[in-house]
């Protein structure tokens, strides 16, 4: 959605820039020709084209280096003598030893 509006914003703001420059270009014209349909084809032509630019540079999809992180730790299940908590004795259970 954001690059749609983007594309959008572009457009206009480069249509509109180049409908701006065509009321001077007229005015300090000596021949009277009325050319408006050629101004109006002229700015709309670089909307599309400022919006296709605008659209391309917002939609840029080149490959991003992310940073993998730390590779997870290695683990496995050992038989490890532990003491017991109810008579001070001693058994055998599976811990999960990690590096």
């Amino acid at each position: 959605m954001k690059k749609l509006i983007l594309s959008a914003v572009v457009g206009v703001v480069a249509a509109s820039t180049g409908m701006g420059g065509v009321d001077t270009a007229f005015a300090r014209s000596h021949h009277h020709h009325n050319n408006t349909g050629a101004a109006v084809a002229g700015g709309i032509a670089a909307g599309v084209i400022g919006g296709l630019v605008g659209g391309a540079i917002a939609n840029n999809r080149e490959p991003r280096y992310v940073d993998p992180g730390p590779p997870p730790p290695r683990c496995w299940v050992e038989d490890r003598r532990v003491q017991n908590a109810y008579d001070g004795g001693w058994h055998v259970e599976s811990v999960r030893v990690c590096e």
